[in-house]
């Protein structure tokens, strides 16, 4: 969700607000959550970015990779600060360039300049990428700042499209129709060019970058408005695809990457801009045949649409036997509280085996780290909270009930630990974690690791603490107001 909409107020229910009294001993828990490993809500795949926008401006950065992609302690900037560890990358294949074709050029008025993503096919001309018609040095700087990524360890890579080529478009203008922006503005016979444009950038990276992308998603918002000038979206690549259309695309991606090949790399959609778009695309879509939704190998979905009924989305992918990724989230919380709500929300509800911030770098607030034409800024306590899931939830784990929604919890059936994150928005309280329903909720008198991020101003930044421990079935913390906690506990087992 590339537009700047403003989200709601923080309205999360309250850890505290469950109103039950626990005691184990002498000591008293303000309220009590008990873990069921019973209700289990799939494999994790990982935590990660889009490129697009902040790779474009900066290009790439050892140090920033290191911060991002990597799990160390580092030094940044003037600052220690733990690495994110973030093993998933969203690569925009750009729809811009600046060529001239038999006298037509890209209309780029309004198009902001970190915006322009450089595509890699000139023109029509040729579909051989060997060939003039393709220019492979074209946006270096998002790929090679993906192939820090992946010297880093990431290993999930979706390869993205906000808008076709330029040349492919009625109105050679990348941000989207003309006037009407619920009007699809590539051209009709220019579909199959698309998903081919995509599928040779995929081949591509597999024979010549080191890159196997995971998946492919070749439209972006296809319901959202995108027009040009004046709409909330101007100044920026997108395109508006009708529900056939929508299918179409999808179908023709799936053709174009079997025939170079690629059988295994999946298609993804439909990349809605909200859940409840994503419900009435996915659910009600009568385009949508049988066809279709075997092209379709995961369903994406953004987290703009706060309201939308995220188990109704679950719901339909299981369906059809589709894993759901949260492929693009953001919002101008800078505490990263409304962070923690949405993002609990999500695993609660709609269940995604990835979960992916927009831009981890960005303006106006929505970034983790600040970016402001061109310059880095402050890191906001956003991302020491996003430290607190993303360093210890890992790939590989499995999510489970953490018993309330504003805590997750996450089970690792090779080491044997349980991971819990739990959020509190009240006064201070302490917070009583039943393990009772595992058959061995950990050794009695064992340490429980903590990391502490309070979100008011001069909070406590990802601090550790050795001074929680499990008693019998259960531990217990005290929580400080708009305060976030991740908690270890090892040799547990189901």
């Amino acid at each position: 969700m590339e537009r700047r909409t403003v989200l709601r107020g923080l309205v999360g229910v309250p850890i505290g607000a469950l109103g039950v009294a626990a005691a184990t001993g002498t000591a008293r828990a303000d309220d009590s959550t008990t873990v069921d490993p019973s209700a289990q809500w799939g494999t994790w795949e990982g935590w990660g970015t889009s490129l697009a926008w902040w790779a474009n401006q900066l290009g790439p950065q050892a140090d920033l990779a290191d911060v991002l992609f990597g799990r160390n302690t580092v030094s940044f900037r003037g600052q220690t600060l733990p690495g994110l560890g973030m093993n998933v990358v969203r690569y925009n294949a750009g729809g811009s360039s600046t060529n001239s074709i038999g006298g037509r050029t890209m209309r780029p008025a309004g198009l902001d300049g970190f915006k322009l993503v450089e595509g890699y096919q000139l023109d029509w001309f040729s579909a051989d990428p060997q060939s003039a018609s393709w220019n492979w040095n074209a946006d270096a700087n998002q790929r090679d700042m993906m192939w820090l990524a992946r010297d880093r360890g990431a290993d999930r890579f979706e390869l993205f499209s906000n808008s076709p080529m330029w040349w492919m478009l009625k109105n050679d203008d990348p941000r989207g129709a003309t006037g009407d922006g619920y009007l699809c503005n590539l051209r009709d016979d220019n579909f199959g060019r698309h998903a081919a444009y995509l599928a040779t950038v995929a081949r591509y990276a597999h024979d010549h970058w080191g890159i196997d992308f995971t998946s492919v998603s070749p439209a972006n918002e296809p319901g959202a408005h995108w027009s040009t000038p004046g709409s909330p979206t101007d100044g920026q690549e997108g395109c508006y695809y009708d529900r056939p259309r929508l299918a179409e695309i999808t179908r023709q991606t799936r053709a174009q990457l079997d025939a170079r090949g690629l059988h295994w790399m999946m298609v993804a959609g439909l990349d809605d801009w909200g859940v409840g778009t994503g419900v009435y695309h996915w659910s009600d879509n009568a385009d949508f045949d049988a066809a279709t939704r075997a092209a379709v190998g995961r369903i994406n979905v953004h987290g703009y649409d706060t309201d939308g009924d995220r188990y109704a989305l679950h719901r339909a992918a299981a369906a059809d036997g589709k894993n759901v990724w949260m492929s693009e989230y953001g919002d101008g919380d800078t505490t990263g509280m409304l962070l923690a709500k949405n993002l609990n929300y999500d695993l609660r509800w709609l269940h995604p085996t990835a979960w992916v911030i927009w831009q981890v770098l960005d303006w106006e607030n929505f970034g983790a780290i600040t970016l402001t034409s061109g310059v880095i800024g402050a890191v906001n306590a956003k991302f020491f909270v996003l430290a607190q899931y993303m360093r210890h939830i890992r790939p590989g784990m499995t999510i489970i009930d953490a018993g309330h929604p504003d805590a997750v919890a996450a089970y690792d059936p090779v080491g044997h630990k349980l991971v819990i994150v739990a959020v509190n928005y009240v006064g201070e309280q302490t917070i009583n974690f039943d393990l009772s329903r595992f058959g061995v909720p950990g050794q009695d008198g064992a340490l429980v690791h903590r990391w502490a991020t309070g979100t008011n101003p001069g909070g406590e930044r990802y601090r550790y603490y050795a001074d929680t421990y499990v008693h019998g079935n259960r531990f217990w913390s005290t929580f400080n107001s708009r305060t976030v906690q991740t908690f270890e506990v090892s040799d547990v087992y189901l």
